[in-house]
């Protein structure tokens, strides 16, 4: 189902993405492993039946945490990224952030514990310390986690972009800071930013496309395209397919899990 609402001044305007260019961006896959399976072969399908020229698939950042699966996750995606087939880009989420976070500053720890980070430590072999464990705990238990991730995995999470560019789209974990150039976006909004970007108003210079909020529909307008749909709680994962002006959804549920 193609989605767009335009307004007047908006049909005059260039179409966003490069002639012969197609992108999907996916939004936050947190551990769900079976869902981001789907997501792959379901893209796969429709890119074979639209004899799609090397699309661009875009992963908009939050591979761990939550779910079930993280380090699954990451092989998967590993192993993805060798089908030349599509142009793949994998984009930094707040959570590789976190996990990045904790391994250099283990004091950390119960921050990430709190929002979502026991899952990743546990998929890792590692079983996560009590919150109000002593700090030489959490030391220890970032030194066992950094020896236990696998170095295809560390190299994973280490050159993960932050933006990506494509046509009149940005791509971004969390959003932009309205009022400031492109250019000078800091790190810290673009992987964590909310409500100051979600519920402003003001025209921005692209269209930014992003993950980081959930809910349960996803959402498009003349700023902002939000592809989150809380995958490891609702069992639906999305993506956004971009084509010339068009704007299409491709969704996976746990309905569509092969058995096993």
């Amino acid at each position: 189902m193609s989605f767009w609402k335009w307004s007047k001044v908006e049909k005059t305007r260039t179409q966003f993405m490069p002639a012969g260019k197609v992108a999907y961006a996916v939004g936050d896959v947190h551990g769900s492993l079976g869902l981001l399976q789907a997501m792959l072969e379901a893209i796969a399908n429709k890119s074979a039946q639209l004899d799609q020229v090397r699309p661009t698939i875009i992963f908009l950042g939050d591979y761990v945490d939550k779910g079930d699966d993280p380090s699954g996750v990451i092989d998967t995606l590993i192993e993805a990224k060798a089908n030349d087939r599509f142009n793949w880009v994998f984009l930094k989420g707040n959570h590789e952030d976190a996990l990045l976070t904790f391994l250099q500053h283990p004091e950390f720890g119960p921050q990430w514990l709190q929002f979502g980070g026991a899952p990743t430590m546990l998929s890792y072999g590692v079983t996560p310390p009590t919150a109000r464990s002593e700090p030489e705990v959490w030391e220890a238990a970032a030194q066992q986690l950094l020896g236990s991730i696998p170095s295809a995995h560390m190299d994973f999470y280490q050159n993960l972009g932050l933006a990506y560019r494509l046509g009149g789209y940005f791509f971004v974990h969390a959003g932009i800071r309205p009022g400031k150039a492109i250019e000078a976006q800091k790190d810290d909004d673009l992987l964590w930013i909310r409500s100051e970007f979600l519920e402003d108003r003001r025209a921005l210079p692209v269209i930014v496309v992003h993950g980081h909020s959930p809910d349960m529909e996803p959402y498009a307008d003349h700023r902002r395209i939000g592809v989150d749909t809380g995958a490891y709680a609702t069992g639906r994962l999305t993506s956004v397919r971009l084509e010339a002006d068009k704007v299409d959804w491709l969704h996976v549920t746990r309905a569509d899990l092969k058995p096993g």
